[in-house]
């Protein structure tokens, strides 16, 4: 499997917050061979905290996104340490500042890099959490250009309640005595030991601890568990740049652009792909509830919850074949020229 990491650099990147960067960098990876005419081209967006090593998991043949029949392109986020973040470079401020990126200037600069690939059409856009709101990011901005969305325990607009769970999390973060106010002068240890917990609390389901599923990888008590499982792996990210992540989160909306001018009903109407939107039935954030009444909105939309206790981790499954398999059969079929929808 051909794999390439790349750098695309862009000039004076005007973000939606007002501000102009001199020069903005995605980086990205791709898998597979783009064919002949370019149509075989499978867009896959970051989520939270997440950087490409940590999702590609599932670009495998004998998983859900297959390399040897698709051109597969993970373009990192930005302010998630690898493209354009706080953590490398200087003109990246935070909310504070007045300084933010939006899922707009994601989508738009990721078209500026199919742009210069040389690419027109997306067989697919597939996205979890944060990537799946850069999918219907894609399917509304550019409906000519993408033929099929696969939005994994993601909305296209953050609700209120999902908002309170990220002002928890940035709360508790900034609540650390390291915080000067506008950014952090030290490692926030208790910030992360407070941030880590919240959300372990949130991204799996009630059933999954009551089940105590975290046993079976190893962790011999939930103290563990929520050290080695959350703690360690957030510990390993600038914590600006987790703060800018929630703050991009926190703007995703939709309509809130000058195509659709906070119509967020017309937003959604306007995606022309067909459309799969797939949240997890205990998902605390991404609610069943909340996904349905998007895809009521959209004009062609399969609903498919994935039915596990997982929570919203059933949409990112790389310890959990059981929805593995549920979401990859769901590929197979939205990919599927042939297959019913």
């Amino acid at each position: 499997m051909n794999q390439n990491i790349n750098h695309f650099a862009i000039a004076n990147l005007s973000l939606q917050c007002g501000v102009t960067l001199p020069k903005a960098n995605i980086v990205y990876k791709t898998y597979g061979e783009l064919n002949n005419d370019r149509s075989n081209v499978i867009l896959y967006p970051t989520s939270y905290g997440a950087q490409h090593t940590d999702i590609e998991w599932l670009i495998n043949p004998k998983s859900i996104l297959d390399p040897s029949q698709y051109f597969i392109i993970i373009p990192n986020m930005f302010g998630n340490g690898l493209s354009t973040s706080p953590s490398n470079c200087s003109d990246c401020k935070l909310a504070e500042s007045g300084f933010y990126f939006t899922h707009l200037d994601n989508v738009n600069a990721q078209k500026q890099l199919l742009d210069s690939l040389g690419i027109e059409k997306l067989a697919l856009v597939y996205g979890w959490s944060m990537g799946a709101q850069q999918a219907y990011h894609w399917g509304a901005l550019y409906p000519d250009q993408v033929n099929r969305i696969a939005a994994i325990c993601g909305t296209a607009k953050t609700t209120d309640h999902n908002k309170i769970f990220l002002q928890s999390l940035r709360t508790a973060l900034t609540a650390d005595p390291a915080w000067n106010g506008t950014k952090f002068e030290a490692i926030p240890d208790r910030g992360f030991i407070a941030f880590a917990r919240i959300y372990a609390s949130w991204a799996a389901s009630q059933a999954y601890y009551r089940q105590g599923i975290y046993y079976q990888f190893g962790y011999d008590s939930l103290e563990d568990y929520l050290v080695r499982g959350w703690e360690v792996n957030y510990r390993q990210r600038d914590p600006h740049n987790l703060l800018a992540m929630i703050d991009t989160w926190l703007h995703c909306d939709v309509s809130n652009n000058s195509t659709y001018q906070g119509d967020y009903e017309k937003a959604l109407k306007s995606i022309t792909a067909k459309t799969l939107v797939m949240p997890s039935t205990t998902d605390l954030y991404f609610t069943p509830e909340d996904c349905k009444a998007e895809a009521n909105l959209i004009s062609n939309p399969k609903y498919l919850p994935i039915p596990s206790i997982w929570g919203h981790r059933a949409g990112n499954p790389y310890q959990n074949p059981e929805d593995e398999i549920f979401i990859k059969k769901a590929i197979q079929i939205i990919l599927n020229p042939l297959g019913l929808w």
